[in-house]
This record gives C-alpha cells, structure tokens and sequence, in this order.
C-alpha cells in the first residue's frame, strides 16, 4: 500500500453501447444489449456471424484525412482519450508535461492494418502497400499517438497482456504515479479486429458463442446455456491522477484507484485454472494493496465473458479472495468482450458505479448456473452503497488483474 493516493479525474469510452460514457452508462443501466448480426460479406461463410459492433463509427468523429493515417484500434483510442482529457478539465489546463505519462494497451493490435495491407500486397504488389503500415500496424500505436497528441513526456507504455490489456494499463498507471515519475497519467485499453480470420481461430478454439440466430441474447455469462464469449470493438480511457494534484487545480473526483493486484497462473495458454487460484491471489493482493479486507467489497464486477469453464472459476476465487457477501454484475452480458479494452471499460462502470449508487445488471441470466450462490444483479440495475468496489480482468496467457477503486 502506498500513502500517495490515485484518484480519477476523467472519463471517455466509445462502446458497442454508446459512442461516449454517457450513452454507455445509460445503456448498462437500461440493461441494453449492443451486440447484432455482422452485415459485411464474409460473415455469410463464417461460423460466428454476431459481434459487439462499435455504436458510433469513428468517421463520425475524426476527420478522414486523419484516419488514413490510422488503424481502426488507434482511432477509437484516441477518440476515447480524447474524451477522457476534456472530461478531466484538462484542455486548457497548464500541467507539466514531463509529469504526465500514457499506459494503454491493446490486445491485439493493429491486426486490421495487417490483414488488409497483406491483402493488397498480393493483388497489388508491394508498391501499392501504405507508407504508414508499420505505424498503424504496431502494438505501441495508440498509446504513441495518444501520447504525441497529449504531448505525453513522462513515458509511453503500450500493454499487451490479452484480455487483461486495459486493467494492467490503469494498474501501471497507479504505480507510475505512486512511484513519482508522473502526477497524470492517461491510461486504458482498445480493441478493433472484427475480421474473418481473428474470428474463424476464436471460432475453431469453440471460444466464442454461435447462437446467430439470437445475437442480443448470445452474450449470458453464469446462464447454463453459455456457449462462448461475443467478441466486441471499443475502447475506454481513464484519466489518472495524484490526489493532491487534482486537488492543487480545482478537479472533480470520480473516485480512487486504490489497489491493484497482478498475477499470472502458470496453466495453459488459453484454459483458465479452473479454482482460479492465481484470479483469488490477484484479488487478495489488490484488496491487500488498497488498505482493505475482503468484507470491504461490496461489488464486483467480474470478467466473466459466458464461457462454459471461466464463469463458474472466477465464482470460486471470489469466494476464496473476497467472501460471499458481493453483489456481482457482468456488464459484457451487454457490452460483449471487448478483449484488451475490457478491462478499462469495466473500470468505468464500477467507477461510475460507485458515483451513483448502482450496479448495472447482467442481463440473459435466465437459467443460472446450480453452483452459481453469489448474489447477481441479474436482469435490472440494482441500488447499491457503495464505498468500495473491484474489477476483475483475466487474459489468455493466464493473465490476472484485479482492481479495486473506493469512494473518493
């Protein structure tokens, strides 16, 4: 536990919900389901043909000129860190630049560059190949473009730790704070890779739902009739900051980022450990980190993503990490999962939250689970105290974040 404390001062996502925070908070809490079938072509031969498509589309936002410039996993991030840095205040606001510092990840990347430039290499030749390939193909891309556009000079980070992206990018951020080499740090996660061929590997490793014919009802984590994820665009960003900084210039607090618990299983390179031991060490050390007991959390939002063997595991290290007490949600029952941006997303519903006093609800939990015995905001938003709260991310690789953000 360190004695500097990390607050969060702004912001911004644009979702299969919604295109800001606000239109996404509304749709979580209306119990909306942002996932449909998939229009383009190639989903006629797919096995998959539904996804958690992006509400607003970035063209909507950024000029065109700019986009050429850019694969479809930056532009969304810069669109949710642009949002997440004018929610902030920080606009105009003088702050040293040497003390402001970027972590933001992506699980995949910039495959959609790649794919589609290899496609025009072998139709077109390499002449034709676009001169910013590289830039908008590399993992690095969007935090880079973040940080050139925030003039960001305390450091650059770009995670890539799956599905667990976008919470260990809001961990770092709290430890470059913590550590003094930054008082802001914009932090999170992106993710846009709906393609044929990420979607034909996710499909023939049986990981994702096929339920076509009902794509609003795909997504149903702890339902006995999960059958697979729903893979989902978007991207969230977080606005962080040393507690006495957002004081010194007048800042709204949303809440505190106050522990942050980083594991890794040791298991298997897709399959989760089915006690999720490392998932309850990650907890413990995030509870631990923050000054907190497991009686503390009173909410958690888990990563559950409505695969058979993942849902019912991170029930277990619940249990063992934070006892039987929690109300929990899982908001990808209506955002799907956004990969690498699903953890920063689903910080900014248990910020928001603990703002308002709600959980969100999980929505087509209609047959849950026989071992499911932990309270679930199942169906409709549920009124909630809530002093302190935890986000759970777990990614391929055997990747374990928890977080846990308190009132401010």
């Amino acid at each position: 536990m360190s004695n500097v404390d990390v607050v969060v001062t702004g912001l911004g996502a644009t979702t299969p919900l919604g295109g800001d925070v606000a239109s996404t908070w509304d749709a979580m809490l209306a119990g909306r389901s942002g996932v449909s079938h998939i229009t383009a072509g190639w989903a006629e031969q797919a096995t998959v043909k539904i996804a958690a498509q992006l509400k607003v589309e970035p063209s909507e936002v950024l000029e065109r000129v700019r986009l050429r410039r850019l694969d479809r996993s930056e532009a969304i991030a810069l669109i949710a860190a642009k949002q997440a840095w004018a929610d902030a205040g920080l606009e105009d606001a003088e702050i040293d630049r040497e003390r402001l510092a970027v972590s933001f990840g992506s699980g995949i990347g910039g495959a959609l560059t790649l794919l589609n430039q290899d496609d025009i290499l072998e139709e077109s030749g390499p002449r034709k190949v676009s001169p910013h390939t590289v830039p908008m193909l590399m993992p690095n891309g969007p935090a880079a473009w973040i940080g050139i556009d925030l003039k960001a000079q305390a450091g650059v980070h770009a995670m890539a730790s799956a599905c667990a992206t976008g919470a260990e990018a809001l961990a770092l951020g709290m430890d470059i704070i913590r550590s003094g080499r930054a008082d802001v740090v914009l932090a999170g996660g992106t993710e846009a890779v709906i393609h044929p061929l990420p979607f034909a590997g996710f499909a023939n490793m049986r990981a994702m739902s096929t339920r076509n014919d009902d794509p609003e009802k795909a997504s149903r984590p702890w339902d006995k009739g999960r059958d697979g994820f729903v893979f989902g665009e978007g991207s969230g960003a977080v606005v962080l900051e040393r507690a006495e900084h957002a004081k010194a210039r007048g800042a709204r607090v949303y809440a505190r980022l106050a522990g942050s618990g980083i594991t890794s299983d040791g298991f298997d390179i897709v399959q989760p450990d089915p006690e999720c031991k490392g998932g309850a060490r990650a907890m413990t050390k995030a509870i631990r980190d923050a000054g907190l007991t497991g009686a503390d959390i009173v909410h958690v939002n888990a990563h559950a993503t409505s695969t058979p063997v993942g849902d019912m595991g991170e029930i277990v290290g619940i249990k063992t990490a934070v006892g039987t007490h929690p109300l929990l949600t899982s908001t990808k029952s209506m955002s799907g999962h956004l990969l690498g941006a699903a953890g920063a997303l689903e910080s900014i519903a248990v910020i928001l939250a603990i703002r308002d006093s709600v959980v969100p609800p999980t929505i087509n939990l209609d047959d849950p689970d026989d071992r499911l015995d932990l309270d679930v905001a199942a169906h409709k938003a549920r009124s909630l105290d809530i002093p302190a709260a935890m986000n759970n991310s777990f990614g391929f690789g055997g990747h374990n974040v928890a977080l846990v953000f308190t009132r401010a």
